[in-house]
């Protein structure tokens, strides 16, 4: 008479919280991964792990943002008297990132992309000098590099890092090297030793003026170190239009 042995093998499941470290203001909640072990006769156990993974923690509200640059500008240099600038027809596209927390009261991070952000060169066509058009051979190319901040969409307040490299030439006869501008655009004062503006906040249609006051460095040109009496000051004054569209 035989007799016959039956072995249960039932699965043993296991939850273990992994926790992640707090990400700025945002406490996310736990992941769990679940392992599921089994074994059966005169064999080695086996493991099965499946993750399941899910976060309810806010996430930071994402915009597309548009720049666009408008007439009636100004750039100054130096001892000069400022260039009456028309910059109708540059613009930019970013992305804004609503900054989540409390100390975050309507804050929002943008950054545009450089290589779609267009700003007109300083030509015969766009500005002006003493009242006249500048000379026909005569171009102020400005290629940016750094172009992003923080706006505030409930107060209007707008603060930009601006960085371009702006390229001097005269025909074919002659082009300096660039000169390197970096300022903070801003709706609020901008002051330096010797020039200083005030900007103006957005408003609903999404119109600012920002200013900003550069120190501009000597490049490796005689020439436009004497002629602009580097290293001296610059003021830029800009008036733009900055829109959000939800994503």
């Amino acid at each position: 008479m035989g007799c016959q042995i039956q072995y249960s093998h039932p699965q043993i499941l296991f939850k273990i919280p992994i926790s992640k470290p707090p990400f700025s203001h945002i406490q996310p909640k736990l992941k769990f991964q679940t392992l599921v072990l089994s074994s059966s006769y005169n064999q080695e156990p086996s493991i099965f792990i499946s993750t399941v993974i899910q976060e309810n923690g806010p996430k930071p509200d994402l915009y597309s943002v548009k720049f666009k640059t408008l007439g009636a500008c100004k750039l100054g240099i130096s001892r000069y008297p400022d260039f009456e600038y028309n910059a109708q027809g540059g613009e930019g596209s970013g992305i804004g990132k609503k900054m989540v927390g409390v100390d975050f009261n309507g804050e929002t991070s943008v950054d545009f992309d450089v290589k779609t952000l267009y700003i007109p060169s300083l030509t015969s066509a766009t500005t002006k000098f003493l009242g006249l058009p500048l000379p026909p051979f005569l171009k102020i190319e400005i290629v940016p590099e750094i172009f992003r901040g923080i706006i505030n969409l409930e107060s209007g307040k707008v603060d930009l890092k601006f960085k371009a490299r702006f390229w001097f030439s005269v025909g074919s006869i002659y082009k300096a090297p660039p000169l390197l501008v970096e300022t903070l655009l801003t709706s609020e004062e901008s002051k330096g030793t010797q020039r200083s503006g005030r900007g103006e906040r957005l408003d609903e249609q999404g119109r600012c003026k920002l200013v900003g006051v550069a120190n501009v460095e000597q490049i490796d040109d005689f020439l436009m170190n004497s002629f602009l009496d580097l290293p001296n000051e610059c003021l830029a004054i800009l008036n733009a239009t900055i829109t959000f569209s939800k994503d």
